[in-house]
């Protein structure tokens, strides 16, 4: 069966809380009973793991969206680029001898889909973070065409940055399904006011906003969101 609920998570910089969103809207999907699957297709920063013997890189995000999935895939369809350094895509690639090539990902994407009803898809780093010499993360969305869900890292500067990745969304085509206010700065001063003025200026729902979570646990931060609004969300007429 084909995926029927599918979507790519954005977000507004780097380590604003993507992957706890995405492992959040994976634990919600499996709480629906939808096999769920979880591909990060660029990983930059891994570190190796004996395993039976042998040494395994592991990526924590990708780790993480592995163990909130239910739909068992080899490493290689989860992260098909796996890079060793915690660095820009293209740089770390081209220096470890990679080049990252978006069909690739695409074929892998479709051979998740058809194992899965739902399958979370996270970028890497902003909206349009370079992967080769022609091609971005947008890019990469744009290929696979599907929904975009965008984490908006709450601190000084959020409101500029999600407008202009809600552009660069638009700009591609591509649909801004809904949002996430997920808290970067515990301490950030008008905060709610910041996410009203987001409300009132991003064409997409606002899913919830999370707060700075003593354990950050995906079962914690989807207590404060609801995604049920969202396109193809399982059980939704």
């Amino acid at each position: 069966m084909s995926a029927a609920f599918r979507c790519f998570v954005t977000g507004t910089d780097t380590e604003i809380g993507k992957t706890l969103i995405s492992s959040a809207l994976i634990h919600a999907l499996v709480q629906t009973g939808a096999r769920t699957a979880a591909m990060k297709p660029v990983a930059a920063g891994a570190t190796p793991v004996k395993e039976s013997g042998v040494e395994v890189w592991h990526n924590d995000d990708a780790d993480q969206l592995r163990q909130a999935s239910n739909v068992d895939l080899p490493m290689e369809s989860t992260v098909p680029y796996l890079l060793r350094a915690p660095a820009a895509p293209h740089i770390v690639a081209k220096q470890e001898g990679v080049t990252i090539d978006l069909a690739h990902i695409v074929r892998t994407y479709e051979k998740v889909a058809a194992q899965a009803d739902a399958i979370v898809v996270e970028g890497v780093g902003g909206f349009c973070v370079p992967l080769n010499d022609d091609a971005d993360t947008a890019d990469l969305a744009r290929q696979l065409g599907l929904p975009v869900i965008m984490v908006v890292g709450l601190r000084l500067g959020c409101i500029n940055h999600a407008l202009l990745t809600a552009e660069a969304i638009a700009a591609r085509g591509l649909t801004l399904a809904g949002w996430v206010a997920n808290t970067v700065d515990a301490g950030m001063t008008y905060a709610e006011d910041n996410v009203e003025a987001l409300v009132r200026r991003l064409p997409a729902p606002l899913l919830g906003c999370v707060p700075r979570l003593a354990a950050p646990l995906p079962s914690a931060a989807a207590d404060y969101l609801d995604f049920s609004s969202l396109p193809g969300w399982p059980g939704k007429r």
